[in-house]
């Protein structure tokens, strides 16, 4: 594990920014977001694979520096998920997101004091600064401004003129190591998911229905064991070839019940138009989740729903007991016999 190191004197940097690998699996993100919260409470969520954290607080707690935390978050991740990071800190967000930035994968820990963090900043190309696009850096590129130090050197008007008005001046703050934006704390929407991978390509249509089936029992008791309910569904379908389909749709009320997600399940699951596509996967997720308790319940007048209510009651206690497959949807049944 190689560790770099730019806070040897000076004001602590109390603003973590930390890059999972690419293309990290949601629950995998989830769990990094856990590791965070266990140094700070103040994590800011930045899907799909990055965050912030403020450590003022932190600081005083764990009783060290900004360079050890980000140290301790490393060997947590790497031992308890088998995920490397790269962790930034500097004083602000934009000198711990360039930072960040700056470490080659799989991971490192760079930090940058208040009082290194124009001298760090100066000799970086102008791309590198964090909040800089590919467009606005072809502009400055233009007028002969190469480094971040060069920008930070032109007087601001001029770089309004540049990239524009608003874009200009946060531009000209943040090249001299401006940017007092708080890190605000912020939390992912909870959401559950289910995943079903086929054994070999999947072309007949009772085969994915039999397993979307399947799913959607499972997301359902993952649901009301959790005492939760889903405003929306994601159903995802990944296709030989590793191509996708995503879509989602919301229920016509919050709902962990076998019946409303089987009927919305099926509408996306025909939304996506099969002809002879070779899935590979499917995935449910619920989104949105509020908890059961928070959900109004509405007077019923449908006698065989109610009577499915009562039956999926009676299922989940024999899961329970017995172990989630010891009751199945008989088309899954047939479809694994």
């Amino acid at each position: 594990m190689t560790t770099r190191d730019r806070m040897p004197t000076g004001e602590v940097s109390s603003v973590m920014h930390v890059r999972c690998p690419d293309r990290l699996p949601e629950e995998i993100y989830r769990r990094v977001l856990e590791e965070l919260h266990g140094l700070s409470p103040v994590v800011q969520a930045l899907p799909p694979t990055a965050a912030l954290v403020e450590l003022k607080g932190a600081l005083r707690y764990h009783d060290t520096d900004a360079r050890r935390l980000g140290e301790v978050l490393r060997v947590r991740t790497l031992s308890r998920l088998g995920v490397d990071v790269r962790v930034g800190i500097g004083p602000s967000i934009t000198v711990a997101a360039t930072a960040s930035a700056r470490i080659e994968q799989p991971g490192g820990v760079l930090a940058v004091t208040p009082d290194q963090a124009a001298d760090w900043l100066a000799p970086l190309p102008v791309e590198a600064l964090h909040g800089i696009g590919p467009r606005q850096a072809e502009v400055l590129h233009d007028y002969g401004i190469h480094t971040v130090g060069l920008l930070a050197a032109v007087d601001p008007a001029t770089v309004q003129r540049l990239l524009g008005g608003r874009a200009g001046r946060l531009a000209a703050d943040r090249a001299r190591g401006v940017d007092p934006r708080p890190v605000v704390p912020r939390t992912l929407p909870a959401t559950a998911t289910v995943r079903h991978a086929f054994g070999r390509h999947a072309l007949d249509g009772a085969t994915v229905r039999a397993a979307l089936l399947d799913l959607v029992v499972q997301l359902g008791l993952l649901l009301r064991r959790r005492g939760q309910a889903a405003r929306a569904l994601t159903l995802t379908l990944t296709f030989a070839g590793n191509s996708g389909w995503e879509k989602t749709r919301r229920l016509t009320e919050p709902s962990a019940h076998d019946d409303d997600l089987r009927a919305l399940a099926y509408q996306l699951m025909d939304g996506a138009g099969l002809q002879r596509g070779r899935l590979t996967a499917i995935a449910l997720k619920g989104e949105d989740l509020i908890a059961a308790d928070q959900v109004a319940q509405q007077i019923s007048l449908d006698d065989a729903r109610e009577a499915r209510l009562v039956a999926e009651g009676a299922a989940d206690r024999i899961r329970d007991k017995f172990g989630d497959a010891a009751i199945r949807p008989a088309a899954v049944h047939r479809r694994a016999s």
